[in-house]
């Protein structure tokens, strides 16, 4: 089996592989470019997409046969697309990544006098 795109997977974490896609690829590349590669957070950003869209579009409507509820379908979307952005922030606590604060400033001391205990 050949192996997937970030493209790829994240179209199949959203269900993207219809004939005719959401979103482009240039479009989910963007929003990987814009999360240097997070397949979850690319995920979790079209997903937020898909949901502002869905309320934007679908309301709750109902007719004799018909109804829909676009703010559940939202509300669903957002909580999957949470899941995504946990997972990466889980991920991202995961890394052995650190950083320390240097102070500045503050002392009384000239630059090359010792400090004595």
């Amino acid at each position: 089996m050949a192996e997937l795109t970030p493209t790829e997977i994240v179209r199949l974490n959203i269900t993207d592989t219809s004939t005719t896609p959401l979103f482009t690829d240039d479009q989910i590349n963007a929003w990987l470019i814009q999360y240097d590669g997070s397949i979850n957070r690319a995920t979790y950003r079209a997903l937020v997409t898909i949901a502002t869209s869905t309320v934007l579009v679908s309301k709750k409507i109902r007719t004799q046969d018909l109804s829909t509820d676009g703010p559940s379908e939202a509300t669903a979307l957002l909580a999957l697309a949470k899941t995504y952005k946990d997972e990466a922030d889980q991920s991202d606590a995961n890394e052995d990544s650190f950083f320390e604060i240097i102070p500045f400033g503050g002392s009384n001391r000239n630059e090359a006098e010792e400090w004595r205990l």
